[in-house]
């Protein structure tokens, strides 16, 4: 019996502000992963311009797409397909992205794959260990809150989503209230470390059977105790006031992520995005599962926030499905995960 080739892909990342390009092996070993952040540009706006952003997207992509083939010493000739971040994300920044990936693939002949960046953060975790379906993912960033149940390889079934604010939505306003620097989640996370839970912050749970997540009203209620609080000349900590806020959302996401693992039956529970590199999400994810016979997969940090890696992770699953993209894919910043899945599309 002869071996079966390896397969190696391309991928390119560009939903938001980081350039990233890596290759990988066989959709789970990273062969070469390159990341240009622009942290320093948008740190003084307070929050990603999205014209800045694409502006420093077609500045570092050659350069990138370079760094990766030679860390990587490989060629375009030894590559199988060509995987891009197809949606969601900033539009203009996910443009430069294909358009790169569009030119790669077809002046090389090669296979392009549109992938959806959450199935992304998903596949970043196999990266680091194999699925075990059925699986439970609770996806947590700038944009997104979602509990996605996974029975195979590229089929997504979303059983909760927030009904407002993300919780790294409800992270950065916060830390903005706060006057903590750009980007604001992992500032509030630290200070949280230092403070203790005095304030007793409102937790959404929604309907007894319900998923489904909601931080505005946490996010308020935050925002109004510190207005109220300097109105009165009152002097709250503020690391009291991080704390306080950070366990009134690590409490909701525990508690129905565990739930829903539980009602299920799932065999394997992975967080994934930017808000799953939280210090204190990560403890109290341990703290729960610890007693019980679900697997508890969490990623590591470099693995969390956007890169190319996952891009290419995912997009290994796709070529092994036949989903190929024609050349007329264009950026879709309202890319549905359910309906995108990848069971073969052409």
């Amino acid at each position: 019996m002869s071996e079966q080739k390896e397969t190696y892909i391309l991928a390119i990342e560009t939903s938001c502000d980081e350039t990233a390009a890596a290759i990988i092996k066989d959709g789970t070993e990273v062969v070469a992963n390159v990341v240009a952040t622009q942290i320093e540009s948008h740190k003084r706006f307070g929050g990603v311009v999205p014209e800045i952003a694409s502006r420093h997207h077609v500045e570092q992509m050659t350069i990138v797409l370079e760094e990766v083939f030679a860390k990587a010493n490989m060629t375009m000739e030894q590559i199988d397909a060509v995987a891009v971040t197809e949606g969601p994300g900033l539009v203009g920044a996910l443009l430069v992205g294909v358009s790169s990936a569009k030119a790669l693939a077809y002046a090389h002949q090669k296979p392009l794959i549109g992938v959806h960046h959450i199935a992304g953060h998903i596949y970043a975790n196999r990266l680091q260990e194999e699925f075990t379906f059925p699986l439970l993912a609770l996806v947590v960033s700038g944009g997104h809150t979602e509990l996605i149940l996974m029975k195979e390889h590229g089929v997504f079934e979303v059983i909760g989503e927030t009904r407002d604010d993300a919780a790294g939505e409800a992270y950065d306003k916060v830390a903005r209230t706060l006057d903590l620097p750009y980007p604001g989640g992992p500032e509030v996370d630290r200070l949280a470390q230092l403070g203790e839970d005095t304030l007793s912050f409102p937790r959404a749970w929604l309907e007894e059977d319900s998923y489904d997540f909601s931080f505005s009203g946490l996010k308020s209620a935050v925002i109004n105790t510190l207005h109220n609080a300097k109105q009165k000349g009152n002097d709250l900590k503020r690391e009291n006031i991080a704390a306080s806020f950070q366990a009134s959302v690590i409490d909701v996401l525990t508690e129905k992520t565990y739930r829903a693992a539980k009602d299920h039956q799932v065999n394997q529970v992975i967080i994934a995005g930017g808000v799953a590199a939280n210090k204190g999400l990560r403890a109290s994810l341990e703290e729960k599962f610890k007693e019980e016979s679900i697997q508890l997969s969490i990623p590591p940090l470099w693995l969390c926030t956007d890169n190319a890696a996952m891009i290419g992770a995912a997009g290994t699953i796709a070529y092994q499905k036949g989903n190929r993209a024609g050349w007329d894919m264009n950026a879709n910043p309202g890319l549905d995960l359910e309906s995108y899945g990848m069971r073969g599309r052409s």
